[in-house]
């Protein structure tokens, strides 16, 4: 049973959400014992003849037997409040708000005990409606529904995850935010909406003839002022405690309605149109990604096509998006570390955020992202919860590998699940040797997703890898923290390391031989939390080393890149070529090598891919292989079946590809043959694989007529905002969209 389960829970003001939450409460389990304060007795008689409160009484009377306490008021009474919960609550006992205004409670916390503060965590549910009092609650206000908790700085752990459990039990969706960012969000996307509501009406109501006026409303008026039958106190209040930053939105609206005005005066036509358009772009957007359903939106109806010009130059200076791998693992040991972890570089791609979300149903607090930074509450080795629903990765191999040797030692069942492209990616590579651990998971016939874990235990084993593959040693890794006894590793080769680096910086012990490439480590230990800083992501950079390497005249500087020898066989094989790449500023950030990479243009030469440098290479080859088509003489590659298995089959999505646009390819079951020549235009499949799509982007630079690349919409997965910067230094990149 959850922890909330076991607390006795008191509930101070019983009107709509306070009753909800009380109703949710009882639904969720029966015997959860839950006692309420309100000055209005009808609400509680209500409450307690519906078997929904247990007990009822005076403030001084409950708050000494509660151990959750829920302030289920407005900001100011809440403020009001404050320092007679302080003084009547037992030490032990953790407190939450549902205030849409946070600064000023926080600020009134301040002046209470640093205990009483330590267990406050200021909270907010995005749910309600224009109907109030306890006759409106309801057991199921919350599904579905956001929710968002501001930790301050004196936080405790225990008591963010506890109330992260409350919203959770109660169906909710639970993100963290900076408070001050809280109250800025909310100015402008509730607290504005309500006033102009309100406002709306008082105009009309003011007007001659006003009965008139509102006879001949139409539904879209009723609909836009449903805002104004809110509860008027609690609006007012929050207008007063928000004043600031409801006062600075207000301020930019007054402005943009003047030009509005203005502009309706001259009867400018096409900057009315222009303005409406783009709302109306936006608004469309907004529906799209966040109010329709999930399904919905992982099988689109437009598909986005790449058009690239011929004529474009490569020239300026970038800093690419943060290392998708790291970013992945940032979260994963973030999450499980005790302690707060702050994370500098994320990547905001789709892979990484659905990532995130993951954690964040299993019951971690996230702020974040913003601008790249996170601040994950770390719940421990022991604290992830069950998830509500199956797990979406997505796109992404990394995380449902990874996510299933963590899963795979928890002791609840879980399931993960992938779009199209991933549900058909072969899992057996993960699921056997978790197998042989105890593990009870399987996945789907033809070993493919998605994975369904049962709980239970784990033994540490010795397991030997046939294909290098760092998902399948992290993967391992993850599950050998929590394994009983000591787990090894044995790799081939070389392969990526990503994950001892960092468990080290989490203070957890691993044991590298580099020699007889073992890795080794004991379950049971503990990471503590620290602060990451992703470098950039030398896959994303590798498509402009490409670019400048291939392009006359080019001169590009790609800063802050991660150089961890596992990595870098991009770089090592485009040198062999003799492509010009200046490495400066080596140094070492959180334990990852990272440089700023100078590359000019130079004609390459083609190769025999050294086998040792495909593990270091595996993710770049497709752009690698545009290198190959624009290098005199021929590129051979022998020993790379795993390309078949990535988010397309590489070798072939490549190849097809290539022949369109006149090069002369050869493929074979573990690698391929290119014939350097020069590319002409026409249409590409990128077959949803975005490293494909990006590398064919390149090759337009060179191309003698334009190149079309269906199927490009994954792109975002791992690079977003892909095309504003191949724009930014002069590659000549549109995007389409049209029908499926």
């Amino acid at each position: 049973m959850s922890d909330i389960f076991n607390k006795r829970v008191l509930i101070v003001g019983l009107g709509l959400i306070g009753g909800s939450v009380a109703h949710g409460l009882k639904k969720a389990s029966k015997d959860i014992k839950i006692d309420a304060f309100d000055l209005n007795g009808e609400a509680l008689t209500s409450a307690s003849e519906s078997g929904v409160i247990d007990k009822t009484g005076s403030l001084e009377e409950l708050l000494p037997t509660a151990d959750v306490v829920v302030i289920a008021l407005p900001a100011t009474t809440v403020v009001d409040l404050m320092s007679r919960v302080a003084n009547g609550v037992q030490e032990s006992c953790i407190i939450t708000d549902v205030a849409s205004v946070k600064t000023s409670i926080v600020d009134a916390l301040y002046e209470q005990p640093h205990s009483f503060q330590a267990q406050f965590v200021p909270g907010h549910p995005i749910a309600g409606s224009e109907q109030s009092g306890f006759s409106a609650a309801s057991d199921n206000l919350f599904v579905d529904r956001n929710v968002i908790l501001t930790p301050h700085e004196k936080c405790s752990l225990e008591a963010i995850a506890l109330i992260n459990e409350l919203w959770r039990q109660l169906g909710a969706n639970v993100f963290g935010m900076d408070l001050k960012k809280h109250d800025e969000v909310l100015a402008a996307t509730s607290h504005l909406p309500h006033l102009l509501a309100y406002s709306i009406v008082d105009v009309i109501a003011q007007q001659d003839k006003g009965d008139n006026i509102f006879r001949f409303a139409a539904g879209g008026f009723a609909g836009f002022t449903r805002l104004a039958s809110s509860d008027a106190k609690m609006w007012s209040d929050i207008f007063v405690f928000n004043a600031k930053e409801t006062t600075d939105i207000l301020d930019i609206f007054i402005d943009r309605l003047t030009t509005f005005k203005d502009r309706i005066i001259n009867k400018d036509h096409e900057f009315l149109m222009e303005k409406l358009v783009s709302a109306k772009g936006v608004r469309d957007e907004f529906v799209e990604k966040h109010v329709i359903g999930k399904a919905q939106r992982q099988f689109p109806d437009k598909q986005m096509n790449y058009l690239v010009k011929p004529g474009g130059f490569i020239n300026g200076s970038i800093k690419v998006p943060g290392d998708k791998s790291i970013s992945h693992r940032a979260i994963i040991f973030g999450s499980i570390a005790e302690g707060v972890t702050k994370v500098s570089g994320f990547l905001e791609g789709e892979d990484s955020l659905n990532t995130l979300n993951a954690f964040r149903e299993m019951g971690v607090t996230i702020i974040g992202p913003e601008n790249g930074d996170l601040t994950i509450y770390g719940v421990g080795m022991k604290g992830l919860k069950a998830p509500r629903a199956p797990l979406y990765m997505g796109n992404s191999g990394t995380a449902m590998r990874l996510l299933a040797g963590l899963l795979a030692a928890q002791q609840f069942p879980s399931e993960l699940t992938g779009d199209e492209s991933l549900s058909k990616r072969p899992m057996s590579r993960v699921v056997n040797p978790l197998q042989q651990m105890g593990a009870k998971i399987r996945c789907a016939d033809g070993e493919t997703p998605p994975i369904k874990i049962n709980k239970t235990k784990l033994k540490g084993i010795s397991y030997e890898m046939k294909i290098a593959s760092a998902q399948v040693k992290s993967c391992l890794i993850l599950a050998g923290l929590f394994a009983e006894g000591e787990t090894t590793i044995r790799e081939p080769t070389l392969c990526r390391d990503h994950t001892e680096r960092m468990l080290k910086s989490f203070g957890y012990k691993v044991q590298k031989d580099k020699v007889n490439g073992e890795t080794k480590l004991k379950g049971g230990g503990t990471l503590c939390g620290t602060n990451i800083d992703v470098p950039a992501d030398i896959s994303s950079a590798a498509f402009f080393i490409v670019a400048a390497s291939i392009t006359p005249g080019a001169s590009l500087d790609i800063n802050n890149v991660g150089m961890n020898p596992t990595r870098t066989g991009i770089i090592n094989l485009l040198q062999l070529m003799g492509a010009n790449i200046t490495i400066d500023n080596e140094r070492e950030i959180c334990g990852e090598p990272v440089a700023d990479l100078s590359v000019s243009y130079t004609r390459l030469q083609g190769i025999n891919v050294p086998e040792d440098q495909v593990p270091l290479a595996i993710d770049e080859f497709p752009v690698f292989f545009i290198a190959a088509a624009c290098a005199a003489g021929v590129t051979e590659l022998r020993g790379a079946a795993e390309l078949r298995v990535k988010e397309s089959d590489r070798l072939e999505a490549m190849a097809a590809g290539l022949r369109t646009l006149g090069i002369v390819v050869e493929t074979r079951s573990d690698g391929i043959r290119i014939q350097g020549g020069s590319f002409q235009g026409g249409r590409v499949d990128s077959f949803g694989d975005h490293r494909v799509a990006m590398a064919f982007v390149m090759a337009g630079l060179i191309a003698r007529e334009p190149i079309e690349i269906r199927d490009c919409a994954n792109v975002a997965t791992s690079f977003p905002h892909f095309v504003e910067v191949a724009n930014e230094i002069g590659i000549r990149l549109t995007v389409t969209s049209v029908m499926n």
